[in-house]
């Protein structure tokens, strides 16, 4: 099956790229309710799944122990641009599970927002693994460790007892069956695994709703939700899309991002998960997907359409503000 184009990037009056993709929106039962493409086929979430990745720190009872509010959670679900708030708070979550950044084995890389990139330049030999945009996540790791006396050393390897349970849980919500043989290694060195797109969207639409989940589970899923729901900053950054998307709707819509044009998302009001994936794993394209597919389910809320809808639609300017072109969602979004 051939995945339709979703997105198309125009310059001057012609369209410059085409973006071809795969889109799917399910409720809690698993019913579909919007699909575009192949969305039986498997696909690596990356990033995209971290509150999944997450509920271990919940569950464990390590997040009540060392005290996290909102935004500890919210970073633990991150893809943070390692601006000094996200590094601060990596840094209190280690400390109050009695370690710092040489816990973490997630490797280190300079910050993604341009104005923290200048000043680490200026003033770091080198960034330290806590500007990792996944220090958040795996000092999660880290700390569920702690909490329930497990080894944290190896903890990103597919064989550690954290990361065994990790597995178990994302097979629990998407259903799918996660060994080896399906199993990559993520840029922060932790199993990634490729699972069915509808998969993946029910797993967030079960973790929204609670459906077919043990009363635990449902109870840490939501926490995790409304967590990064009301702390969008520290689940991204400063004008990141995952914060735009959720302060385009406040408490009303949960967004993450992953690598390689891979988007999910929760309504959690409607009950509904979302996941996409753009085929040539371009981020401009999945953004204006998941913007899109999000928007069409605010009929009823034209402010908030069009604000979502105006992240899936926008412009493209030069350095020197000249407008060059647009970033557009296909026809296919309007079925």
């Amino acid at each position: 099956m051939s995945n339709p184009v979703l997105v198309e990037v125009t310059r001057g009056n012609l369209v410059e790229s085409r973006h071809r993709g795969t889109v799917i929106a399910v409720d809690g039962d698993g019913k579909t309710l919007f699909a575009l493409g192949d969305t039986d086929g498997a696909v690596f979430p990356r990033s995209a799944c971290k509150a999944m990745q997450a509920l271990p720190l919940v569950e464990s009872g390590a997040a009540d122990a060392y005290g996290f509010g909102d935004k500890a959670l919210a970073l633990a679900c991150s893809s943070h641009s390692g601006e000094s708030e996200h590094v601060e708070l990596a840094t209190e979550m280690l400390s109050a599970a009695g370690r710092d950044v040489s816990a973490l084995e997630c490797g280190a890389h300079w910050s993604f927002y341009q104005k923290n990139l200048i000043a680490q330049a200026r003033t770091l030999e080198k960034p330290s693994a806590l500007h990792n945009n996944c220090s958040g996540k795996h000092a999660g790791f880290i700390c569920a460790c702690c909490h329930s006396g497990t080894a944290v050393e190896g903890y990103a390897g597919y064989d550690h007892p954290i990361q065994q349970e990790i597995r178990g849980i994302m097979e629990s919500l998407t259903g799918g069956l996660l060994t080896r043989d399906n199993c990559g290694v993520d840029g922060c060195s932790i199993p990634t695994y490729a699972v069915p797109m509808k998969g993946l969207a029910h797993g967030f639409a079960r973790m929204a709703t609670g459906v077919g989940l043990a009363a635990e589970r449902a109870r840490a899923s939501k926490r995790l939700i409304e967590a990064c729901m009301a702390e969008p900053f520290y689940v991204a950054g400063t004008d990141r899309t995952c914060t735009r998307l959720m302060k385009a709707a406040p408490g009303r819509v949960f967004a993450k991002t992953g690598a390689e044009g891979v988007f999910c998302a929760v309504i959690p009001e409607k009950g509904i998960g979302i996941a996409v994936k753009c085929e040539d794993g371009t981020t401009r394209a999945a953004e204006s997907m998941v913007a899109a597919t999000l928007a069409r389910f605010f009929a009823e809320d034209p402010e908030v359409k069009a604000a979502l809808m105006a992240q899936a639609n926008h412009s493209m300017s030069n350095w020197n503000g000249i407008h060059v072109g647009d970033v557009r969602v296909t026809e296919a979004f309007a079925s």
